[in-house]
């Protein structure tokens, strides 16, 4: 009897190094992921350039004035620029020539 439980002590100390081990190679898994979406993350994000004088909040908030209607406050890395003119509908067409 006295055999048994040694061999099952044994076995549950193996069986809770295993979990240890498991768990150690779960968190650097989780590490390793998230170093990968950070820099992933940090590639896609765009550069804005913005006017001199132009008021930038915390956050990244941008204050727009509008032509006498007032001002709001908009999220700056959703701000997109207005190009703003004519543009002709009209399709045009290129044709290539291969190279000789």
């Amino acid at each position: 009897m006295n055999l048994d439980l040694n061999a099952a002590g044994e076995k549950r100390l193996l069986q809770l190094n295993e979990l240890d081990e498991l768990r150690m190679e779960a968190y650097e898994n989780s590490r390793l992921y998230k170093e990968h979406t950070k820099k992933w993350h940090d590639m896609h994000i765009q550069r804005r350039e913005f006017k001199e004088g132009q008021k930038v909040f915390s956050h990244g908030a941008v204050e727009i004035t509008y032509d006498g209607k007032g001002t709001i406050k908009v999220n700056g890395q959703r701000l997109k620029h207005y190009w703003g003119g004519h543009f002709s509908k009209e399709k045009s067409t290129v044709h290539l020539k291969p190279l000789e």
